[in-house]
């Protein structure tokens, strides 16, 4: 046997150390033997700081967790019908002037729970999960939000080669035990707009740039997921009010359609704005939205912007 000295040999021309073993390893870059312990370990004996009751100053807003990633499915009506995606997960609910705070650990039950068999994305089960969420807190209400990237097919309007194009989604659903439910979704997608100024002043050509258009809606209470995508119809307001769609695939007969169309089609930021919000007043469905369009000016050093709310 060695002893714990490092030893230097040489197999194979190759310098070799000897190592103390893991345990001295550890001890050697700081870590202790477990002191004594006098804490009980049984859950119904612990001290539980949170649920203590008194006067706390002031009723909270919103505790909870956020910034949880987690697989999901999503469903639509358009291919892929079917994908998982990643969201990113905010949990909270409200808490009273008495309660000192929340049980941040069953907002995690919550979401294992449903997680069984795939957390799906549906607003009729989120309801289920807030309602059910608010009852495991003990609270009178609850929320949960989440944002994910959303694969939508775009063909190429002449090859008709198709791809997967994507948006952002927002998803937010309360519940409180005496108003109900509140359901607010939204989308975030990439267009392209052409420049009315440029193209009425320039002799030939016109400067195009990239937009963003961010959309976010609140939901009737009588809305239902089975006859409209809501999805498809936030994406619908947002790409055709454009110059122009995006696509993941074009071949030349497709870049030029899209060139064309983008120049038969000029709009401002303005414009923009306003067309989508008369598509989304147009929808039964949709009881308020915002609205926020930016373009990524190509020929400025600044980005232009135009937002409106609207409330029906």
């Amino acid at each position: 046997m060695h002893n714990r000295k490092e030893i230097t040999m040489h197999l194979n021309n190759t310098p070799h150390k000897v190592l103390p073993i893991k345990e001295e390893r550890h001890k050697l870059f700081g870590s202790v033997e477990p002191g004594p312990k006098h804490k009980p370990v049984e859950k119904d004996k612990m001290a539980d700081l949170q649920n203590q009751k008194k006067d706390f100053l002031f009723e909270l807003d919103a505790v909870g967790i956020t910034n949880v990633k987690h697989p999901i499915i999503i469903n639509s009506k358009t291919q892929p019908e079917q994908q998982t995606s990643i969201a990113s997960f905010t949990f909270t609910s409200t808490i009273q002037q008495s309660n000192k705070g929340t049980n941040m650990s069953r907002f995690m039950e919550q979401l294992a729970l449903y997680s069984q068999q795939g957390f799906q994305t549906e607003l009729s089960l989120l309801k289920e999960f807030t309602k059910e969420l608010a009852e495991r807190l003990g609270q009178k209400d609850a929320s949960i939000e989440l944002t994910f990237p959303w694969f939508y097919e775009r063909k190429g309007p002449s090859s008709g080669i198709a791809g997967l194009n994507h948006a952002d989604l927002t998803i937010k659903v309360t519940y409180h035990e005496t108003t109900g439910y509140q359901v607010n979704v939204g989308i975030s997608v990439l267009i392209t707009t052409l420049c009315p100024c440029s193209k009425e002043i320039s002799e030939y050509s016109a400067h195009n740039q990239r937009g963003n258009v961010k959309v976010e809606v609140s939901l009737s209470d009588d809305y239902d997921e089975a006859i409209v995508d809501w999805k498809l119809a936030l994406l619908e307001a947002a790409e055709s009010n454009a110059s122009a769609r995006l696509h993941p695939i074009l071949k030349r007969p497709d870049e030029k359609m899209v060139t064309e169309e983008a120049y038969e089609n000029p709009r401002f930021v303005e414009d923009m704005a306003r067309l989508v919000a008369a598509d989304l007043y147009e929808m039964p469905f949709v009881t308020s939205f915002t609205v926020t369009c930016q373009n990524e000016e190509s020929i400025h050093m600044h980005d232009a912007i135009a937002t409106i709310h609207f409330e029906k």
